[in-house]
């Protein structure tokens, strides 16, 4: 037994000998008669005993009292009624309550409960305020902080700091837009303001910190310009953007990202739909060491399937992914196959070894400027990959196919886009003729995938500028890797055969304020501190991409982020296709660049590849293109 406990049994003995004769000097008006007293002094000893014993059978003795809380507050109230109607049952046998008045009995338990519970804030106080003490010796350590959101995660906090931290970090106030929160207090800590009233405080902070996630990026960068201008620091927590788990800390506080700035809503999943289709079963995933895949890897394994078969030609991929679920505690196994979605022979052994259930075919070329230079490589990984897929899909009686597309497939002016866009007619025309549900989900841009703008800007802002931005008025719709993945499972539990799903994007996002909203992120100012320079776009680029097609219709789902694009155009007969795609990849084989293209235009009439104008280049690149011409 340690010494905090004898302190507290000690504590006790004392509280409730004291209730008693608290309870007998009230009900006999501040003065016990002798023979009452000898009542008293022959009681006293065993109600104390009595409610130190009910106190150590109820394991209050075994609570950290340095945190008290409502609960105990409630367990104490509990074992105070218990205790009491032991000593009722006692006396009423003893003394059949002839010689021990009744009201002292109330009033016992009410005083009992009421010491009891001041010893056990009694403690928590002298945690609080006193043991502490050596943040008053080093106040000027201590750093300043300003909470954005007096929500729940924002007292969270605040609760978390007043009752560890206050060595640490002092909270000088709230910031929260509801007008009704002004001038309300939090552990004794004022709301102030809203965020537009930041800059007028006279209260000093060093920090602020972001507890309530933004449904537009707009507060966040208003957020952002006002402490930038003040010269103060500012953080958000982490997965405030994501789906709130509860667990809100301070450990989890880290800089602000772009990410942030985008205000993505959470997805809201039918995740019951999902768990039908995936639980219990084996998925095939293609590039699945990639942004994509290795995050569809993840969102499975939510989901319970069986085995999840991770399929990737990179042998760095393969490695990474045996490193992270090697040795999981997962009961789904994970199993890493090294191979080309080209080589259909090694392809089939993989479906004849594991006979999948699903296939999510995200492994493709996607890299615009360099699929322009390869495009045998483009057609062979991202047409004849598909095409091998699909048929050994059909063959193995796949249940579902979702292939991932991309918003470069609409209106292609580039070889990955156009065959991107034969992929998606690829499986619409051989849903037709097969008993597998062969489904796409075309998206744009996902932001922190391979060679994206984000880490690219980042590592030029970290090197001093400049950054390379193509062209000043270029647009790209974006989205986090989590929500598309997300939305994919969610999609392939939808569909039923045939639909080409779009992902609602929000709005376009030009590629020059990205590059501005990340320089100030980093505390510097655009063209000041980091210089940008345009280099013009580069071969296969748009200015602005598109969606969908002008013949497509959108068709509303149960899931308000996702649709269906229906086409007034039938697909193509699976034989007129598939002749087409033959020969396209019997071209391929000669390596012949100009051939490759035109039989892309020949099965893909939309195809557009074309020369950039001079207002779409830089002065150079313009000149030393014309110059080759």
């Amino acid at each position: 037994m340690n010494n905090k406990i004898i302190f507290l049994i000690s504590s006790d003995l004392i509280a409730s000998f004291f209730a008693l004769y608290c309870s007998f000097f009230i009900r006999f008006e501040f003065f016990i008669p002798e023979t009452y007293f000898s009542v008293f002094i022959f009681w006293a000893p065993i109600f104390s005993v009595l409610q130190s014993l009910i106190f150590y059978g109820l394991k209050l003795y075994n609570r950290y009292y340095r945190y008290t809380s409502i609960d105990d507050v409630f367990t104490i109230l509990r074992a105070t009624l218990i205790n009491s109607g032991i000593l009722t049952s006692i006396i009423f046998f003893i003394s059949k309550t002839e010689s021990f008045p009744r009201s002292v009995l109330i009033l016992y338990t009410f005083f009992t409960f009421a010491l009891t519970v001041c010893i056990r804030f009694s403690v928590r106080i002298y945690y609080l305020y006193y043991h502490n003490q050596v943040f008053k010796e080093s106040k000027s350590q201590i750093k300043k902080i300003l909470i954005v959101g007096a929500g729940k995660s924002g007292e969270k906090i605040a609760r978390e700091i007043s009752n560890h931290l206050r060595n640490i970090y002092e909270i000088v106030g709230f910031i929260d837009d509801d007008p009704d929160k002004k001038g309300v207090f939090i552990h004794g800590v004022e709301v102030l303001s809203d965020i537009s009233g930041v800059s007028n405080l006279k209260n000093d902070y060093d920090e602020v910190i972001i507890t309530i996630p933004f449904k537009i990026g707009t507060k966040v960068r208003e957020l952002i310009k006002i402490c930038n201008q003040t010269g103060k620091s500012y953080k958000i927590i982490k997965g405030l953007n994501g789906i709130l788990t509860g667990n809100i800390s301070i450990k989890n506080v880290r800089n602000i990202s772009y990410l942030d700035l985008l205000g993505r809503e959470r997805v809201d999943l039918n995740m019951n739909l999902i768990k039908n289709v995936i639980s219990g079963k084996r998925i095939l995933i293609t590039g699945a060491g990639g942004s994509i895949g290795s995050e569809l890897v993840k969102q499975c394994l939510l989901f319970s399937p069986a085995e999840i078969i991770c399929l990737d030609q990179s042998e760095e991929s393969i490695f990474k992914i045996n490193q992270q679920y090697n040795g999981g505690t997962s009961d789904t196994i994970i199993k890493t196959i090294l191979a080309s979605i080209t080589e259909k022979k090694i392809i089939n052994n993989v479906f004849f070894e594991n006979q999948p259930h699903i296939v999510f075919h995200a492994a493709a070329y996607k890299h615009v400027p360099i699929q322009e230079l390869h495009p045998w490589n483009t057609v062979n990984t991202n047409v004849k990959g598909t095409l091998n897929l699909v048929e050994l899909s059909d063959f193995y009686k796949v249940k579902k196919f979702v292939l991932v597309s991309t918003d470069k497939a609409v209106n292609p002016v580039s070889v990955m886009g156009a065959t991107k866009r034969i992929s998606e007619k690829l499986i619409e025309s051989f849903n037709d003729i097969s008993k597998t549900s062969y489904m796409a989900v075309r998206f744009g841009n996902v932001l922190g995938s391979s060679g994206s703008a984000i880490p690219i800007f980042q590592n030029q802002i970290n090197r001093g500028g400049p950054i390379t931005i193509t062209h000043p008025e270029m647009t790209r719709y974006f989205m986090l890797v989590q929500e598309a993945c997300q939305l994919i499972l969610q999609c392939g539990a939808l569909g039923i055969g045939g639909e080409i799903f779009l992902l609602k994007m929000g709005r376009s996002i030009k590629i020059l304020d990205m590059a501005k909203d990340m320089i100030r992120l980093s505390g510097l100012e655009p063209e000041e501190d980091i210089p940008i320079v345009y280099t013009g776009l580069r071969p296969g680029e748009k200015l602005y991409e598109e969606l969908q097609f002008s013949n497509e219709i959108r068709i509303n789902t149960n899931h308000k982020k996702i649709l269906i694009l229906k086409s007034h155009h039938k697909s193509k007969p699976w034989n007129v296709l598939n002749e087409k795609i033959s020969e396209l990849l019997q071209i391929t084989k000669s390596l012949d660049h100009d051939k490759i293209l035109l039989k892309l235009k020949d099965v893909l009439p939309n195809y557009n590849p074309r020369i950039l104008t001079k207002s779409e280049l830089n002065i150079d690149q313009f000149y030393s293109l014309k110059g080759k011409a």
